[in-house]
C-alpha cells in the first residue's frame, strides 16, 4: 500500500506541475517528509493523508487507488 500512495502522490503533484517544495508549503508538512514518502520509505498517518489530499483537492481514497 505505501507503494501505491507514493506512486499516487508523485503523479497527482507531477500533474499539477508542482514541486515537493510546493506541495510542503500547501500541506504544512516538510519536504523531506513528503521526498521519503514519494520514495515509499516513510509510513504516512491518516491525518497526513488528509492533508495532502486537501492541498491537492483530491479526495483521500484517491492516493490509495491503485
Amino acid at each position: 500500500m505505501r507503494d501505491v500512495v507514493a506512486k499516487n502522490l508523485r503523479r497527482l503533484r507531477a500533474d499539477r506541475g508542482w514541486s515537493q517544495e510546493r506541495l510542503a508549503l500547501e500541506s504544512g508538512l516538510n519536504r523531506t517528509y513528503l521526498s521519503a514518502v514519494e520514495r515509499s520509505e516513510q509510513n504516512i498517518s491518516v491525518d497526513n493523508i488528509a492533508r495532502i489530499a486537501d492541498a491537492l483537492n483530491v479526495e483521500a481514497a484517491v492516493l490509495f487507488t491503485p
